[in-house]
């Protein structure tokens, strides 16, 4: 096959080889992110279990609270995705995707995200929300 436009040809393989020292770039910065946490703390279940126990919570968040103090599933079961299959985990993260979801818009609308937490403050006897310890 022969490309009779060499300046656009050019132009395209410019503009590709561009994007791939963009990719580069990003990949590289990507890898100096340090991960904050390797999983849940026992201060982050205790925060989970508290918000599980007020009036707020959902109920499928209570049900799965329960299951767990009962020991027919662990946190790990949960955190490690080894318990996703479980129609109760299903449904405890489901109700969770509202709240969420709105995070996440307003985190795209560039709202503050101390104020975003602020909003969803409530239960926790700390004065802050689960979201603040997840942030």
């Amino acid at each position: 096959m022969t490309f009779y436009d060499r300046d656009r040809l050019d132009a395209l393989v410019a503009d590709v080889d561009a994007k791939l020292v963009a990719v580069d770039r990003a990949a590289s910065e990507a890898n100096r992110v340090e991960v904050r946490s390797s999983g849940l703390s026992e201060q982050d279940l205790a925060a989970i279990e508290r918000h599980a126990e007020s009036a707020r919570a959902p109920r499928e968040l209570k049900d799965l609270v329960s299951r767990i103090k009962e020991g027919e599933l662990t946190w790990s079961d949960i955190s490690s995705g080894r318990a996703l299959d479980d129609e109760g985990v299903q449904a405890a993260m489901a109700a969770a995707l509202p709240d969420l979801a709105r995070a996440h818009q307003e985190l795209r609308e560039g709202q503050d995200p101390d104020d975003i937490i602020g909003a969803a403050q409530g239960d926790d006897e700390e004065g802050g929300s689960i979201l603040r310890r997840g942030w």
